[in-house]
């Protein structure tokens, strides 16, 4: 039973992550690449050599990650980089035949990709582009994959250095987005990858925030048992009922400690007040919860 769901568990992430990679790949090849927009990570480094020298950024791509990979594969181990490696060749595939697929929209003699929304809207190609990049990456790191790049490097630091990863990538890639102006010479598009480089990991950040977010409720309630077995059936959801007395009262109280997926709250407030009126609830956001039915424990 437990191999059956380690599967089931394995196919879920990797096709999640699959995913993700297809909207990273499109948010690069339809809106970032025409419009020659700078980026960090090892794709804003592969893009920006695109653009001075036409070579695709799939190919330096793949070949950057080979090096780093064969570098952490020995401090970071198999499990690090097993789905790493899958990511790679997932996205340098979908890389190529995202652009195959617009040139050939263009015709046979195509050498440029189409700029679809416009010749003067980098802008708002940085806002989609920066925007499906973070969904995709966000899909990756919630299903533990990982795109390579700097993101080895980081973690490569992080084992021996006590910075985090998220400090040390901001970090490179400010090196990155900020040494993009001496090859491209425009303060424009530096303005530009800075805007995306700031929309990515707020998109990022809101969807693992959002999937993740759950909600934390004391009850204190004359009934309850009612509660709790309505919890239960409805809501799937667990309870715990701590003993409590009421400082102006005097009396003994019970209070009932669940946590629940945001999607939930409702559902919980409509269902005390149709038990217990009088009941009083305390909610507050849970940032991360982690055992049965929520996230894995970490470590």
């Amino acid at each position: 039973m437990n191999q059956k769901a380690d599967w089931r568990n394995a196919l879920e992430d990797y096709t999640f992550i699959t995913l993700g990679l297809l909207l990273y790949s499109i948010g690069w090849t339809v809106f970032l690449l025409p419009y020659e927009i700078p980026s960090g990570g090892l794709t804003g480094i592969c893009a920006l050599i695109y653009y001075v020298t036409g070579l695709e950024m799939q190919f330096s791509y793949l070949i950057g990650n080979v090096f780093l990979l064969l570098f952490a594969l020995k401090i970071l181990g198999w499990k690090f980089c097993i789905k790493t490696i899958y990511a790679v060749l997932m996205l340098t595939f979908f890389l190529w035949i995202m652009q195959r697929i617009l040139l050939a929209q263009e015709g046979e003699d195509a050498t440029s990709l189409p700029r679809y929304l416009g010749e003067d809207q980098g802008f708002m190609a940085v806002i989609f582009g920066s925007s499906l990049c973070g969904m995709g990456l966000a899909q990756c790191f919630l299903h533990q994959g990982s795109t390579g790049g700097v993101d080895i490097v980081a973690a490569v630091v992080n084992k021996y250095r006590h910075i985090s990863l998220g400090r040390m990538l901001l970090y490179l890639d400010i090196f990155i987005v900020s040494a993009s102006y001496p090859l491209l010479h425009d303060w424009q598009r530096l303005a530009f990858g800075f805007v995306d480089m700031f929309v990515c990991n707020m998109v990022l950040d809101y969807v693992m925030n959002y999937v993740q977010q759950s909600t934390q409720f004391f009850i204190i309630t004359k009934k309850p048992q009612e509660i709790y077995e309505g919890i239960s059936t409805e809501l799937e959801r667990s309870a715990t009922l701590l003993p409590g007395t009421g400082c102006y009262s005097g009396q003994p109280v019970s209070i009932l400690m669940v946590v629940t997926k945001k999607s939930q709250s409702l559902a919980l407030f409509r269902l005390v007040k149709a038990i217990d009126p009088t009941a009083f609830i305390s909610q507050t956001k849970a940032e991360g919860v982690y055992g049965e039915g929520f996230d894995k424990l970490k470590g």
